[in-house]
């Protein structure tokens, strides 16, 4: 199998949640640990390393699916050789959002806090509407979510440029689309379950997600013969 070759009609929503906990038991602390981090460095550098961060939690995560030895260090071993191939993946993500926070719900905010001359009945006419737009972006981005939901392991995984993990992790989800769609169901089911755990228990439930979605990545993308995540190649070998 190429590097663009994958499998259609591989993924089996709950045989997938299934594999995915009994993958990681073992180092469930461990992961819980490398996505918490992971993420936090990345918000706390405003999104600027949350690329190279997914891509580490990424491929812990692949450590773990695929048999090998998990490696916290892993989350920060490739940084630098990570951050170019993930910058399109970040930009299709987080771009939308702070354009939607921008033009929708900022205004509404200053209008609040400045004390604007609109009448309640205005006022409420505005956020309504406000809520009646982001609902709509909602589904949009959640449809781009969904597409590029590959789009990381692939850069780890196939040593792909971001604009070839963006494409392939599309045309990959259309076509297993109806398994996808079966699998953010069950994941939603997990992260509800969670939430109703006194509210903090979705975080506990973050290396369930993860797992899952990377054993059904395993099932698109198969591994590729002795696999073993070597570093990806220089910034300077893909063309952004």
């Amino acid at each position: 199998m190429t590097n663009t070759e994958f499998n259609v009609g591989a993924i089996k929503p709950v045989e997938c949640l299934k594999e995915a906990w009994e993958l990681i038991k073992p180092n469930y602390i461990l992961l819980f640990a490398v996505a918490i981090v992971g993420v936090m460095i990345g918000g706390i550098t405003m999104y600027v390393l949350i690329g190279s961060m997914m891509c580490g939690v990424y491929l812990c995560y692949l450590q773990a699916i695929d048999g090998q030895k998990v490696e916290f260090d892993a989350l920060f071993k490739n940084i630098k050789q990570y951050f170019l191939p993930s910058l399109p993946v970040v930009i299709l993500i987080v771009v939308p959002m702070l354009v939607v926070f921008g033009v929708i719900y900022f205004p509404l905010i200053m209008a609040t806090i400045m004390g604007s001359k609109l009448s309640e009945s205005e006022l409420m006419t505005m956020l309504f509407g406000s809520l009646a737009v982001d609902l709509v972006i909602t589904i949009i981005m959640v449809c781009l979510h969904t597409l590029l939901m590959f789009a990381f392991p692939l850069i780890v995984d196939r040593n792909l440029s971001g604009w070839q993990a963006i494409k392939l992790s599309a045309k990959s989800v259309w076509k297993n689309l109806g398994g996808v769609t079966g699998l953010w169901a069950v994941m939603f089911v997990v992260n509800l379950a969670g939430t109703l755990l006194f509210c903090f228990g979705v975080y506990f439930t973050i290396p369930i997600i993860l797992a899952t979605q990377v054993v059904a990545y395993r099932k698109v993308f198969p591994k590729q013969g002795n696999q073993t995540f070597n570093s990806p190649p220089p910034p300077n070998a893909f063309n952004l």
